[in-house]
């Protein structure tokens, strides 16, 4: 899963970047409004956690303008503006979430997967396919039971497909997901990582649909809302 965050005091910046790199995410990470404004218009990201203060250009602004131009990954807003007025409108700007600062981190965290969850049709913090269970929280993934063993790259391309199970998902699409803006991406290393994470949960669960991409099949989920 890929975070866009857009904070431009560098304390707080880099503590939320080590924190959601830490839970597995891939983060890009800029601390000005029209750098911001660019990212998320023209990059894909699985949500973006806004600031509002912002130099160059408000986040407020920025927030209408991805709206206004059918942008529809969730947005959390990170901000010290926390009266209910501000809050109103922030939501009503098309904001998924709004956390007043200061906060605690696992919150912010928490909120994060609820609205990736949300935003991909998920009702439940565990996602399940067949025997395979995946906890986002604790980034354990299990099959039977038994805990498999998954790199970071591993556990973020099943994440991803988990996420969208049924769904086709095209090998531009993980690459987008999957990768930082400044990472050297490789045309072959999708299907590599796929042939690694088979290995490891079973060739039956990732399904190759020539000519279009991956999905993941049998989808059912459980767990506690």
């Amino acid at each position: 899963m890929r975070v866009l965050l857009v904070e431009d005091e560098g304390r707080i910046a880099e503590d939320v970047t080590q924190a959601l790199k830490a839970a597995g995410y891939v983060v890009d990470v800029t601390g000005d409004g029209e750098d911001a404004w660019f990212l998320g218009d023209t990059e894909e990201y699985d949500a973006v956690i806004l600031d509002l203060g912002l130099p160059g250009l408000d986040g407020l602004s920025i927030l209408k303008r991805w709206r206004g131009n059918h942008r529809r990954f969730p947005i959390l807003i990170l901000s010290a503006r926390g009266s209910w007025s501000e809050r109103v409108e922030g939501i009503d700007a098309g904001a998924d979430e709004y956390l007043p600062k200061p906060y605690h981190m696992e919150e912010l965290l928490a909120r994060l997967r609820a609205i990736i969850r949300r935003s991909t049709g998920q009702a439940n913090n565990l996602l399940q396919v067949n025997s395979l269970i995946l906890d986002p929280k604790q980034m354990r993934v299990t099959r039977d039971g038994a805990p498999l063993n998954l790199s970071p790259q591993e556990y973020r391309l099943l994440s991803y497909l988990m996420h969208h199970a049924g769904r086709v998902v095209t090998q531009i699409e993980l690459t987008e997901h999957l990768y930082a803006q400044d990472y050297e991406r490789d045309s072959n290393a999708i299907e590599v990582l796929v042939g690694r994470v088979r290995k490891k949960i079973g060739p039956e669960l990732i399904e190759t649909r020539r000519g279009f991409g991956y999905v993941m099949s049998g989808a059912e989920f459980s767990g506690p809302a």
